[in-house]
């Protein structure tokens, strides 16, 4: 178990508890985004207003004058605007993870490898730093690599994950053993339940937050193929089954709910895209879910919100966050860093 300085073990909250803020970032750099910053802007702007809706606080990174002048435009009154530097929005990654050491708070911070050497941009490096230095938290290094999207966090010791990213030899060659035991080391974690991989095609190497979310202690959300052509099928029954045989840090057995993933998506150049309603965001009052104008999205989003029954579910398009090419490839979750109360 990690022990602060004061000799009190650190917690990592999980995302459902109540929440200060939500960090995001605004599109800056046409290079990164195929030339076409207006479309991930206009999922953004509409995530930020779901969020600013249900009485959430977000905190809106921007890159340069012109980024700022056109948040500004679409944004200002409905997200803080701060100045800062950052490669790109995926906050979920190179962002701080906060988490807390009795009463006081603390920013967890990782090394940035590129997602593996393959996205190396500037500043993804420090941008977490800077994260946690305006959230006046102070900071807490460790010596490897690791992406917030990549664990998922029940609040009680037990973190989800992929053998596909935490093993994966382009990050830091982890066994099993020496994974689970940075984890203890980072986050208190008491019990890894490991997913062999993630979603065809995606980035970051099959990170958890697109393929199974904790939404209560003991309770997992993964999704069900959307048909016979899914191209993630025989994958998305193996996640389900594998959660199906887990129990967490307490010996608890998951009770597993599936509702119905997106099914075949091809984006703008005609590549099957890693598309995945398990990209949503829990904050105070809302959950915020990605959807692709696909034929499950309505059912998908009605068994979301039985699962949250206390939280509006809104959906809103990610089309443009998740890009074409070597642009994109994420959605809500994986811009965002929630700082806990």
């Amino acid at each position: 178990m990690t022990v602060a300085a004061d000799g009190l073990p650190v917690v990592t909250p999980a995302e459902w508890a109540p929440q200060k803020a939500i960090w995001t970032a605004w599109p800056a750099d046409p290079d990164e985004w195929n030339g076409d910053l207006e479309s991930p802007r206009r999922d953004i702007a509409a995530l930020v207003r779901a969020l600013s809706i249900a009485g959430n606080k977000v905190r809106l990174l921007v890159n340069g004058d012109e980024a700022k002048a056109s948040a500004a435009a679409a944004l200002e009154g409905v997200a803080e605007l701060i100045p800062a530097k950052y490669g790109d929005i995926w906050l979920r990654d190179t962002g701080p993870i906060f988490a807390h050491t009795g009463n006081s708070r603390v920013a967890l911070r990782f090394k940035t490898n590129s997602w593996g050497g393959k996205y190396d941009l500037p500043d993804d490096a420090t941008v977490g730093d800077d994260v946690a230095r305006l959230a006046d938290t102070p900071v807490r290094q460790f010596d490897f690599v690791l992406e917030g999207g990549a664990v998922d966090h029940d609040g009680e010791g037990t973190i989800l994950a992929t053998e596909q990213t935490l093993l994966n030899p382009n990050r830091n060659g982890w066994t099993k053993e020496a994974a689970e035991k940075a984890l203890a080391q980072a986050f208190g974690a008491k019990k890894v339940i490991w997913i062999d991989e993630g979603l065809k095609n995606d980035h970051t190497d099959g990170h958890i937050d697109n393929i199974a979310r904790f939404v209560a202690p003991a309770r997992v959300v993964c999704q069900a193929p959307a048909g016979p052509d899914d191209p993630n099928g025989e994958i998305l029954n193996a996640i389900a089954a594998s959660l199906e045989k887990a129990t967490d840090a307490v010996g608890r057995k998951l009770d597993v709910v599936r509702i119905p993933g997106v099914g075949l998506y091809r984006n703008a150049l005609g590549e099957i895209s890693p598309a995945s309603h398990m990209n949503f965001l829990i904050a105070n009052d809302v959950v915020v879910v990605p959807i692709y104008g696909t034929a499950t999205e309505s059912d998908a989003l009605q068994a979301l919100q039985t699962v949250f029954p206390t939280r509006a579910v809104v959906g809103v398009s990610s089309r443009g966050l998740l890009g074409c090419g070597e642009a994109g490839g994420g959605s809500f979750h994986c811009i965002t860093q929630q700082e806990p109360l």
